[in-house]
């Protein structure tokens, strides 16, 4: 569940805990931090989103990617490459920004 407004292909995080429902809580993944997965849907706040969590995921990029490069996450939940963030995965195919990258997920 969106505990703010979430835009689908970007990184979330588990961002409170569980709504009264029971549903995850999650939002856009902060720069450098962790990641729960990649946002399947847009959802506005409180809205049910799905997460994808496993193998390859297109998350939108926030910056050029080379192929085979390890990513983290910039703003907004794109991706970039890995600087001094935590890696989430690597780079499958050369991306650009705002466009699709495509994610082999840790």
């Amino acid at each position: 569940q969106a505990t703010a407004p979430v835009t689908a292909g970007r990184a979330v995080m588990i961002s409170a805990a569980r709504s009264a429902g029971g549903n995850l809580s999650v939002a856009h993944a902060t720069a450098g931090g962790r990641v729960f997965g990649v946002a399947a849907t847009d959802a506005a706040l409180d809205e049910l989103v799905g997460v994808a969590r496993d193998g390859v995921v297109k998350i939108t990029a926030g910056g050029t990617i080379a192929a085979f490069a390890e990513v983290e996450v910039g703003t907004a939940g794109r991706v970039i490459t890995k600087a001094s963030g935590t890696a989430i995965g690597y780079a499958l195919t050369t991306a650009t920004t705002d466009g699709t990258a495509e994610i082999s997920l840790y």
